[in-house]
């Protein structure tokens, strides 16, 4: 789970990270008023939106215009930026071309930089260990300066069984750089960066840029903050900082359900249950030459309810040409499947092709269902027949 940059560094705060004077602000009164708390001169309207890359973007009705983040000197530079924000969509690299619109700015109090850095931690499934990554080049796409400069950056391992001593922060401090006037808020920060990561079950925290001042403190310009989603039930303060303006509306309806959906980006939808069998499945559709449009795991234990909800929300979908249902039968039954496609199928009148393959238990049942629903379904024998059987139905129905 995501959450927004003022949301993040309230977070951080409470853990001893030092970060810049902020309020965040619905409406344009709202930002002059915080811009007024704030000592000033300089102050900072951001756009708040789950991506990143703001102040790179554009918005659709400038597209020539000034980003999402801008140096305000006045309160009236203050007021029309948020009046050229709040209300407006924001492209960025991460958005896509479509954007997110802007419903809330964070403004915060101006600082005076002498360096900039990039910061964060991450879980590194290789080593099973916590990863500081830092660079000496922040305020860039950190994928950019690997890409040209892997030099810059590097990384140190935390051993969970000891969690972040003396000797890790003093690693990040020297390998940065860092001037020995800043050493007590650099081993400070890299403290309490470590400890708000493990005790809000946190995926990653990203700082970029790290900043020292001019008053040598190292503080979080920026932050972007991520959760584990199967620990928020102890994490209910994080929980409530979900904003689900900011999530896709079908992840959103596949979450009530307890289903695994991640839209992507193909024309082939896909229902299946595992998710080793999901992967394979896509795989399988861009080997023949189509593209899925979603990773769909409906699980172990579906009821027919549950299927049904997986399947109109493939549909929901408006890029959807074509559905691949494949399903192996051990907990789950061939029949309760078959059943909530049917049931879903009528429901949202079908208008794609649909190819079905089930193979395991009470496979036959299933197979009986499907062929007395009266829909026009494609049965398949095995995953390659089913994958060619999709992507040659949803080409012939695109050229009809």
């Amino acid at each position: 789970m995501n959450i927004h940059e003022y949301q993040g560094k309230d977070v951080l705060k409470q853990y001893g990270v030092a970060v810049p004077d902020g309020i965040v602000a619905f409406n344009v009164d709202e930002a002059v008023k915080a811009a007024e708390q704030l000592p000033g001169p300089l102050y900072v309207v951001k756009a708040q939106i789950h991506a990143g890359g703001r102040g790179a973007g554009h918005f659709t009705n400038d597209p020539e215009g000034k980003g999402g983040v801008r140096l305000c000197k006045t309160l009236d530079d203050v007021r029309d930026a948020a009046e050229a924000m709040l209300g407006n969509v924001l492209v960025t690299k991460q958005t896509g071309p479509e954007g997110k619109e802007v419903q809330r700015l964070y403004i915060t109090d101006g600082v005076d930089i002498e360096k900039e850095y990039y910061c964060s931690i991450v879980l590194d499934r290789a080593t099973s260990r916590l990863t500081f990554i830092a660079s000496t080049e922040g305020g860039m796409d950190i994928e950019e300066v690997a890409e040209k400069t892997p030099e810059k950056i590097f990384k140190v391992a935390i051993d969970p069984a000891t969690g972040l001593r003396s000797f890790h922060a003093n690693e990040l401090f020297f390998k940065l750089g860092l001037k020995k006037e800043c050493a007590k808020s650099a081993k400070q920060f890299f403290t309490s960066l470590y400890k708000a990561f493990v005790e809000t079950d946190a995926e990653t925290i990203e700082i970029n840029p790290m900043i020292v001042t001019d008053k040598n403190e190292v503080m979080a310009l920026d932050a972007k903050l991520s959760f584990d989603a199967n620990a928020l039930y102890r994490q209910k303060d994080i929980e409530a900082m979900r904003d689900e303006t900011e999530e896709d509306s079908k992840e959103l309806e596949a979450h009530k359900y307890d289903l695994s959906y991640v839209s992507l980006d193909g024309n082939i939808g896909c229902m299946v249950n595992g998710a080793g069998l999901a992967m394979s499945t896509m795989d399988i559709i861009k080997l023949c030459g189509g593209e899925p449009a979603n990773f769909l795991d409906v699980g172990g234990g579906a009821t027919k309810e549950k299927v049904t909800a997986a399947f109109k929300i493939i549909l929901s979908d408006p890029n959807v040409e074509g559905v691949l249902v494949n399903i192996f039968g051990g907990i789950m039954k061939c029949d309760i499947i078959a059943e909530g496609v049917v049931a879903a199928a009528k429901e949202v009148s079908l208008n794609v092709p649909l190819v079905v393959r089930l193979a395991g238990t009470n496979v036959e049942k299933g197979e009986e269902i499907l062929s007395n629903s009266g829909l026009p379904i494609i049965a398949a024998s095995d995953l390659g027949d089913a994958a060619e059987k999709v992507v040659a139905a949803t080409k012939e129905a695109k050229a009809a």
